[in-house]
């Protein structure tokens, strides 16, 4: 019979004793600080919003977020709120705003998909296509930026950068940049508002694609909104309620109604840098899940749109935009032929009249 070795029998003995303190230890519960001391710029700073707009969202998320029980040092809603707010602010590892909360990265990543997915929840009551009474007002304010007349929105996609999501359909997710990510369809008012998104498509996933398949398309084409349109880049196909730049205009009033087509739709490509100036987390790379991607990148659409309702300040933090370059966006789509004629109708009846004065 053998007999162990001193050395393994102490080995045995620590191994027991590390296992025993993990089993029986104590839960140790860090201190959480007050972070509603910071002063206004600090706050805003750290969180995006101001203090009233997240005690206003606390208010809104009341029944969403409180928790059923009192164990443990439950998250109170404006911790939560904060918790996700920081990860929105910074894009940070989990772990990371975890230890800045006082908290475990594992109530990180529970807590941020709870608070994102339940301000996602308001994107019907936040993020809407204008009503009939607001058309004209939209249109006229549209209209006050370049002349275009009759526009009701600005239509683009933009890219959220992802970590790979692994297995077969990974290089579905692979853009024309090599980056992964979600191809992400939003149409702004002159305001910036964002007022309809689209976040399931993968980066692969060409622009005329997304607004194909999109709801939205379907109401303009069942004429809900009469002679009102929406103006996108050379990505899309002209229709006659989408008017897109044309490639080589000639005549003064061609060149004007590109000039001023472009400077219109700008709106919707400043939205995404204000966007993604107050939530860096989308500006930068998404470190999730992907069955949680879609619910922080709405939320935070709707956060963005709470903030320009109430004319909360924009944090003073830069971060790189995209910028699209039209001629090297080409359509997957030919040009549909009423659209082209409602752009040569608007050209000879509009622009060139305007280009003469």
């Amino acid at each position: 019979m053998f007999s162990r070795s001193s050395s393994e029998s102490s080995s045995s003995s620590d191994d027991e004793l590390i296992i025993s303190y993990l089993t029986h230890r104590r839960k140790r519960f860090n201190i959480r600080k007050d972070h509603f001391l910071w002063d206004d710029a600090d706050f805003l700073f750290r969180y995006r919003m101001p203090k009233e707009t997240v005690t206003y969202l606390s208010i809104l998320l009341q029944d969403k977020l409180t928790s059923t029980t009192v164990k443990n040092k439950a998250l109170s809603v404006k911790e939560q709120l904060l918790l996700a707010l920081r990860f929105y602010a910074t894009g940070s590892m989990q772990q990371v705003v975890g230890d800045i909360a006082g908290v475990h990265k594992s109530t990180v990543c529970k807590c941020v998909f709870k608070v994102s997915s339940a301000i996602a929840s308001l994107a019907g009551m936040f993020i809407q296509m204008p009503t009939n009474e607001e058309l004209e007002s939209i249109s006229c304010q549209f209209y006050d930026i370049a002349r275009f007349p009759k526009v009701i929105g600005a239509i683009d996609c933009t890219h959220i950068a992802i970590v790979s999501p692994g297995g077969e359909t990974a290089e579905l997710y692979r853009n024309r940049k090599g980056v992964f990510s979600y191809n992400v369809q939003t149409i702004c008012d002159p305001n910036l508002k964002i007022r309809n998104i689209v976040c399931r498509w993968p980066g692969g996933s060409h622009d005329s694609t997304i607004f194909n398949n999109s709801n939205v398309k379907e109401i303009f084409e069942r004429g809900q909104y009469g002679d009102y349109v929406l103006l996108g880049d050379s990505g899309y196909p002209a229709e006659r309620y989408l008017l897109t730049p044309l490639r080589n205009p000639v005549t003064p009033g061609e060149i004007l109604y590109n000039k001023t087509h472009i400077k219109t739709r700008n709106t919707v490509e400043r939205s995404y840098g204000v966007w993604k100036r107050r939530f860096p987390c989308i500006g930068s790379k998404l470190r999730l899940k992907q069955n949680r991607i879609e619910a922080v990148v709405v939320a935070t659409a709707v956060l963005h749109n709470i903030c320009r309702t109430r004319n909360d300040p924009e944090p003073d933090l830069p971060v790189q935009i995209e910028i699209r370059n039209d001629e090297s966006n080409v359509p997957n789509s030919i040009d549909n032929r009423n659209g082209q004629t409602v752009i040569s109708n608007l050209i000879h009846h509009y622009f060139d009249r305007l280009a003469a004065d």
